[in-house]
């Protein structure tokens, strides 16, 4: 019997399958082969059609029967991961109303801006513990605001990953982590929040059923099962956000341990009981999978880097390479600080760690007589890897004491030059594993049933090595030093 993983992101859908009985990873598949297009009808907005999402999530299980011969009734259990932040709004009947407000959309922080001021900053720092900034509330008040005749036609606002569950299931629910996300859950009070509903004026009939992170969120519906492939009545086990569920993925369940991703964005999560909100308006801090109301306080602090991994995309659709390895070894053939060539990485949207202003991406300091794509390629893995630093310096700000770094063996991660550069700036090591946040989302439909230490065991095999940071750290030091000079230069502008 075996345990099926989705992971909604914004490029792609992945499909995981994996044993019930061992976690062993049978296979993860993607679709579409292709990223999926993001659109942008104006500048700082991304949308998704939902509808997509679920065709895509579709084709993956398909494929992932096919090419491993499974048959649906070896499915015993779900788990789903999901780009966090985004808002789905569907009818009465069910039917989505307008393509989905992904996490990188920036129309809203205005909105938000004004509710962390109303409302006040000391409201919100104790009971919602983040500025409500661009999330999925003040993207719903937009809509309010901007498109009345939709809003009015709302039943019930959704998280992306809320939405793939409804598809396979008919049922409307979400989990407390997802309400987190969206700056709605009041950790005070230990329930949603009614102030925040109260001050944009929504209804809690908008708000789906809440239902545990953990365990049976639903069961497959006649129609969900005819159009996903899997049986009818196949359980629901797992669900959460992606970066919560990457961090689950690295085992990264208790106080002082990290998971670090490098993926289209980049995003440091560390697990702490600290309820400290000094830096609130740079670091988000969320429920994680392991927080339950009057048992476990275990908030998920997480700083996000929009424009990480996405550059580094751009730079190979844009440059004269074949692939992402042939980047890495120009990259290899320079030398660390990129002999001055700088690249802030900062062209995907509002930067929520830079008070979200939206500065671009910027190359500063080229030579035209002296660099190359050598140089440019190591600029950008320099610049996503200095980015990382610059947050981890907020978090230790906000009281993070971190004790362990784990990372996924896959995307920026890869790069030898990415996981030096942060590990000898912060002179701790980093664990990389085999494991994806698939992979993490159907191990996860374990834990209800075998707990968090059977989770663990899981990945014992995961392993791959440690990236141990260099004594001397002297040019990686340099080169950070020049590359947040020229930040603050465009910050102070």
């Amino acid at each position: 019997m075996y345990y099926l993983g989705i992971d909604l992101g914004s490029s792609s859908v992945k499909v995981a399958l994996v044993e019930s009985w061992s976690g062993r990873s049978v296979g993860v598949v993607q679709e579409p082969d292709k990223e999926m297009s993001i659109h942008s009808p104006k500048k700082g907005w991304a949308e998704q059609a939902p509808e997509d999402w679920w065709k895509h999530v579709c084709a993956g299980i398909k494929k992932i029967k096919q090419i491993h011969k499974i048959s649906q009734k070896d499915i015993k259990g779900i788990g789903i991961a999901y780009q966090m932040h985004g808002l789905v709004l569907l009818d009465k009947n069910g039917l989505s109303l307008r393509k989905s407000i992904i996490w990188c959309d920036s129309r809203a922080v205005e909105i938000g801006n004004k509710t962390y001021e109303e409302l006040g900053q000391e409201f919100c720092d104790k009971h919602l513990l983040n500025s409500p900034a661009n999330f999925t509330a003040s993207k719903l008040r937009w809509v309010k605001d901007n498109e009345p005749d939709t809003f009015d036609r709302a039943h019930k606002f959704m998280l992306p990953g809320d939405y793939i569950a409804y598809r396979f299931s008919g049922l409307t629910n979400t989990t407390v982590s997802g309400l987190s996300e969206g700056i709605l859950w009041d950790f005070h009070k230990g329930q949603i929040s009614e102030d925040l509903l109260k001050y944009h004026g929504f209804s809690k009939n908008l708000v789906p059923d809440v239902v545990n992170t953990f365990g049976n969120q639903g069961t497959l519906s006649k129609v969900g099962s005819m159009e996903s492939g899997l049986s009818e009545g196949t359980p629901i086990l797992y669900r959460a956000g992606d970066q919560p569920n990457n961090a689950l993925s690295l085992n990264v369940f208790n106080p002082g341990e990290v998971a670090a991703t490098g993926g289209t964005s980049g995003v440091v999560y560390a697990v702490t009981e600290n309820l400290s909100v000094k830096e609130s308006s740079r670091v988000n801090n969320f429920a994680h999978v392991n927080y339950a109301v009057g048992k476990a306080n275990n908030i998920g602090k997480l700083l996000c880097i929009n424009g990480a991994g996405i550059q580094y995309s751009w730079l190979h659709k844009n440059l004269a390479v074949s692939s992402y390895d042939e980047m890495n070894k120009l990259a290899n053939e320079v030398e660390i600080g990129s002999d001055g060539l700088c690249l802030i990485p900062f062209g995907n949207g509002a930067e929520r760690m830079l008070l979200n202003k939206d500065i671009g991406t910027r190359i500063v300091n080229l030579d035209l007589n002296r660099h190359s794509k050598s140089h440019l390629c190591r600029a950008a893995l320099e610049g996503i890897a200095f980015a990382f630093v610059y947050g981890m310096e907020i978090m230790k700000s906000d009281g993070i004491d971190s004790k362990v770094i784990r990372a996924g063996n896959d995307n920026l991660f890869r790069s030898g030059i990415f996981a030096d550069t942060i590990a000898s700036l912060t002179q701790q090591e980093i664990e990389i594993y085999d494991t994806t946040g698939a992979i993490g989302a159907a191990r996860a439909c374990a834990i209800a049933s075998n707990g968090y230490d059977g989770f663990s065991k899981f990945m014992k095999n995961d392993y791959v090595r440690t990236v141990a940071p260099k004594k001397d750290n002297t040019l990686y030091k340099k080169a950070y030093d020049v590359w947040k000079k020229e930040l603050e230069l465009i910050m102070n502008k």
